[in-house]
C-alpha cells in the first residue's frame, strides 16, 4: 500500500498489505510485508498482518523513541486482527498471538530481529491450555517467548534455550539483566517494535550491510503478524523450501521441515530438520498443495524463491518468500535456465550474474584423487560448495584476526557473521541445509559444511584443514587443487556470447590479437598494487594484466576509452563491464 492509502485509513506509521489490488511501497514496507501481500493477492494463504513502516523507523532514530502517534496505530492494528480471527490480544478464551518481524527494503536475512508468541502472559497460557487440551504445549510457548524476549528485547546474554520452563527462564533473566518482561502485552509489542528498529543498527546488521555495498540509513520495517503454531501436535512443523536448488540450480524442490517445530528452530541450525520427502510421506496433500503455491511464487517472481511456511493441524500457511540466496554455481545456472523458459531475455541475464561470482566460480576445485588417501576428520552436509585451506579457527574475532582461517562452530547465529564474511569456510556441528550457517555462506559463497556432528569443534580447531564442502568433508592438511576454465561450461560460455554482445569493451583470450597500441599493467596481483590505479596512457586502445581483471580495473578502462581487454577468463570482465555500463560496442 501506498502512504496515499494509510492517510486514507487515518494511519501515518502503519500499512495493512490486504488489499490485492494496491501493491505496497516496498521501500516503505520491507522485503516481507511486500511478499505477504504479494502472495495473498495471489491467493494463497497468508496469516493476516500489518506493518510499521520504514519512515516510522526512520522517525524513531531521530526522536530516540517510537514516534508519536504510534502507539495508537498499533493498537488499532491489532485490532484488526482480533476482528478478522476473533481472537484477543493479551487474553480472553481465544487469545491472540504475534511474531514481531524486521523486514528491511533489500534482503538481509537473519541480520536482524525477530520475536514470536509475543502477547503471552500467565493468563494468555492458561487460556491457551484450555482451548487446545494440551497445558504442556501452551507451557511450551510461553517459555519460548519468555527466552525470545529476554535476549532480543532485555539483552540477556545466559544461554536460555536448554532450560526446562518459563520460571527458569525467568530467573536467568532477572539474574542476567536485573529486569523482568512486562506483564501488560501492550508494552511487550512496543518495546519489542522498539528493540526491532534497533536491531537494524545492531553490529551484524552494520557488517552485513558492508560487505554487500547496502545503504546504511535503510532501516527496517517491522511486521506484526498473527501466529500460527508448527508446534501444536504431530500434524504440525515448519520448514523452508526453495523452488530450485540454490546449490546447483537445478529446477527440483530443496528444502527441509521440521515436526512439531517453529521457524527460529530452522533457521538457528540447533535443530537439524528432515527432507522435504518426509513432509509428502506425513501429510501428501499438505506437500501437494505446497509445490503448487511453489511453482505459482517461481513463475510471478521469475526467479528461484526461498519460502517460509508452517504447518498448523495439518493447514498449510506461507510466511514469507523472497529471492532465494544462491551459490555462483546456482546463480549463472538458474539465470540460464530463466532464458530457455522464456522467463527473462539474454540481457535480463547477464545482469542477474555478478563478475564476482563468476570468479568465485572459476577457483580451483579439489583435484582428482586428492582425497583418496587424505585424513577425513568430519563430514557433514554441503550447504555451500567450493573447496578452501585454512588454520581451523573457534570464535568470529579469530577469524577476523587470522586471514584464510576456516571457522568451526557448533551452530552459527547472526552474531557470527562478521567471522563469517572473514573466513575462508565454515564447518558447524548441528545445523541442515536451511541453518543460518547454509543460507548466509552461500550468500557470501563460502565453502561450507553443516551437520557435522557433536565433538567437531574440539577436532578441528587448532589444525590447519582442507574443507571439501562440494562433497562435505573435512580433512587434514592442504590438499592439492585443479583449475576451472570458463570454456568447458556450456552456461558460462552461453552467458560469455550474451554479455560480449552487451559490453562495451572485447575482451579476448591471452594469446589473441590485440590493437595498438598496448598498455601492459603486468602480472602483480592486485591486492599489491595499492588503492591508486595506475594512470592509463592517453590512446591506449588495449590493456592487459591482473589489475585489469578487477572490477575498479575494468571500470578504469572503461572511462579511459579502451577498446580491448586481454584476459584469461573473459566473462568476469565482460560482466563488470557491462555492469559499469556505457553501452554496446
Amino acid at each position: 500500500m501506498s502512504a496515499t492509502v494509510n492517510a486514507a485509513v487515518g494511519h501515518r506509521w502503519l500499512v495493512v498489505p490486504d488489499d490485492p489490488a494496491l501493491e505496497p511501497d516496498r521501500e516503505l514496507v520491507g522485503g516481507k510485508a511486500w511478499s505477504l501481500w504479494r502472495m495473498r493477492s495471489l491467493g494463497l494463504r497468508v496469516p493476516p498482518a500489518f506493518v510499521v513502516t520504514t519512515e516510522a523507523c526512520a522517525a524513531y532514530f531521530a526522536g530516540g523513541g517510537l514516534p508519536a502517534g504510534l502507539v495508537e496505530e498499533l493498537e488499532a492494528g491489532i485490532r484488526l486482527l482480533e476482528a478478522e480471527l476473533g481472537r484477543t490480544f493479551g487474553g480472553g478464551d481465544r487469545p491472540l498471538l504475534v511474531s514481531v518481524r524486521s523486514g528491511a527494503a533489500v534482503s538481509m536475512p537473519g541480520m536482524m530481529d525477530t520475536i514470536l508468541d509475543l502477547g503471552c502472559t500467565d493468563e494468555v497460557e492458561r487460556a491457551l491450555a484450555a482451548e487446545t487440551g494440551d497445558p504442556a504445549f501452551a507451557a511450551e510457548v510461553h517459555r519460548r517467548f519468555t527466552g525470545f524476549y529476554g535476549r532480543l528485547v532485555l539483552g540477556c546474554t545466559e544461554e536460555l534455550e536448554d532450560l526446562p520452563d518459563t520460571a527458569a527462564v525467568r530467573a536467568a533473566l532477572l539474574a542476567d539483566t536485573g529486569a523482568r518482561i512486562p506483564a501488560d502485552p501492550w508494552e511487550q509489542l512496543r518495546e519489542a517494535v522498539a528493540a526491532v528498529f534497533a536491531s537494524s543498527r545492531s553490529r551484524r546488521a552494520t557488517a552485513y550491510r558492508r560487505h554487500y555495498g547496502i545503504r546504511d540509513d535503510l532501516g527496517t520495517a517491522v511486521t506484526v503478524q498473527a501466529m500460527v503454531f508448527g508446534n501444536l501436535d504431530d500434524d504440525s512443523g515448519t520448514g523452508v523450501l526453495f523452488t530450485r536448488n540454490p546449490l546447483t540450480g537445478t529446477k527440483e524442490p530443496y528444502g527441509e521441515y521440521l515436526e512439531r517445530g517453529q521457524g527460529e528452530d530452522v533457521v538457528s541450525g540447533r535443530v537439524t530438520p528432515k527432507p522435504l520427502t518426509h513432509l509428502a510421506s506425513r501429510a501428501p496433500a499438505v506437500h501437494a498443495e505446497l509445490l503448487r503455491a511453489a511453482e505459482c511464487l517461481d513463475t510471478e517472481g521469475r526467479d528461484a524463491q526461498d519460502i517460509e511456511f508452517t504447518v498448523q493441524r495439518g493447514e498449510l500457511y506461507l510466511l514469507q518468500s523472497r529471492p532465494a540466496k544462491r551459490t555462483a554455481r546456482a546463480a549463472v545456472r538458474i539465470a540460464v535456465a530463466l532464458v530457455d523458459e522464456g522467463a527473462i531475455d539474454p540481457a535480463e541475464a547477464v545482469r542477474r550474474v555478478t563478475a564476482e561470482q563468476v570468479r568465485t566460480l572459476l577457483r580451483p576445485e579439489l583435484a582428482a584423487g586428492a582425497a583418496d588417501s587424505a585424513e577425513l576428520l568430519a563430514s557433514g552436509a554441503a550447504a555451500s560448495p567450493g573447496v578452501a585451506t585454512g588454520l581451523a579457527v573457534a570464535t568470529p574475532e579469530e577469524a577476523q584476526r587470522t586471514p584464510g582461517s576456516v571457522l568451526v562452530r557448533r551452530s552459527t547465529s547472526p552474531d557470527d557473521v562478521h567471522g563469517m564474511i572473514a573466513a575462508a569456510a565454515v564447518v558447524t556441528e548441528q545445523g541442515g541445509a536451511t541453518s543460518h550457517a547454509a543460507v548466509v555462506s552461500r550468500a557470501l559463497d563460502t565453502p561450507c559444511v553443516v551437520g557435522c556432528g557433536a565433538g567437531t569443534v574440539e577436532a578441528l580447531v587448532g589444525r590447519e584443514v582442507t574443507v571439501d564442502a562440494t562433497g562435505g568433508r573435512v580433512y587434514a592438511g592442504a590438499l592439492p587443487t585443479s583449475a576451472v576454465t570458463e570454456a568447458a561450461d556450456d552456461d558460462l560460455r552461453r552467458l560469455c556470447e550474451w554479455a560480449d554482445a552487451l559490453a562495451p569493451v572485447r575482451v579476448v583470450a591471452d594469446g589473441a590479437e590485440a590493437v595498438e597500441p598496448v598498455f601492459d599493467a603486468g602480472a602483480v596481483p592486485p591486492d599489491e598494487l595499492g588503492e591508486a590505479l595506475p594512470a592509463i596512457p592517453p590512446g591506449t586502445r588495449t590493456v592487459r594484466g591482473a589489475l585489469f581483471t578487477t572490477t575498479d580495473g575494468v571500470r578504469a578502462a572503461v572511462d579511459a576509452g579502451v577498446e580491448v581487454i586481454v584476459a584469461e577468463n573473459r566473462l568476469p570482465v565482460l560482466l563488470a563491464a557491462v555492469a559499469h555500463g556505457g553501452g554496446a560496442r
